[in-house]
């Protein structure tokens, strides 16, 4: 039997949004003399969108594009988007690289584990390749970085809530869906795992607490180290009762999808 632990980037692998792709985001604008600035407020909204290009899109508004003396043809926006995305991404990634965003609790631990154990790694993400790359080195340190696939950006069309991406990891990594526990921050991240049939942990993140994560097979608020940072349960539903941390034992209790011991 081979096994796989999928992680989403953002808000798994370090808490981001708030403090990374916000003022990336922001600082683009500026960079372009765009006449928007996104409040925390405004991101939460534009969180409901998967990946970095389509938030971008989602400003292309007849009024915006007016206002801003914009191309109105598409092709035209389409490179604009690009453009915009890629100096975010040049940004975001520096960002990263300085410590801005430290890892959360439990991750490199976690990843440790799996990987003694024999477990295939990956990240499933609907943002940009390198941005994902940088954040996975920072979080658990260049070498155990290449034990992992990188699945990111634009490597299926369609972006989470879709499952598109996680049925990608699954095809490439040669696994039984069955076999895969994926940790998710997101309820769109949640959605994308559940219609590829994947058992899913959430650990909620600065944008994501209040958010609907039925069918989940564990909810915390992080995978937690111990004894500094401990993991606390929101919700547990197949009663595995993680004692303080989320370890490998914790995820091979959870029930496959099909409701059945992994």
């Amino acid at each position: 039997m081979t096994r796989a632990l999928v992680f989403d980037c953002d808000g798994v692998l370090a808490d981001t949004e708030r403090d990374g792709h916000l003022p990336a985001f922001n600082a683009t604008f500026a960079h372009f003399d765009l006449p928007v600035r996104w409040s925390e407020e405004d991101y939460a909204e534009v969180l409901r969108i998967g990946g970095g290009k389509e938030r971008l899109a989602s400003l292309l508004t007849p009024e915006f594009v007016d206002r801003a003396g914009l191309p109105a043809d598409p092709d035209g926006q389409r490179a604009l988007v690009a453009e915009w995305h890629a100096e975010k991404t040049r940004r975001y990634t520096a960002m990263v690289r300085d410590g801005v965003m430290p890892a959360r609790p439990g991750i490199a631990r976690i990843v440790h584990e799996a990987h003694d154990a024999g477990w295939l790694l990956a990240v499933a993400s609907t943002s940009a390749e390198a941005s994902v790359r940088a954040v996975l080195e920072h979080a658990v340190g260049d070498d155990a970085a290449t034990w992992f696939r990188v699945f990111a950006g634009d490597v299926v069309p369609r972006k989470k809530p879709a499952p598109d991406v996680y049925e990608l990891t699954v095809r490439e990594l040669g696994v039984d869906p069955a076999d895969v526990v994926v940790v998710e921050d997101s309820a769109n991240g949640l959605r994308a795992a559940l219609g590829a049939g994947l058992t899913t942990v959430v650990t909620v993140s600065s944008y994501t607490a209040g958010e609907d994560f039925t069918g989940a097979a564990l909810v915390v608020d992080r995978l937690g180290d111990l004894p500094d940072t401990p993991a606390h349960v929101i919700a547990d539903p197949a009663h595995v009762e993680p004692d303080g941390q989320v370890t490998l034992d914790t995820l091979t209790q959870l029930p496959n999808p099909t409701g059945g011991p992994r």
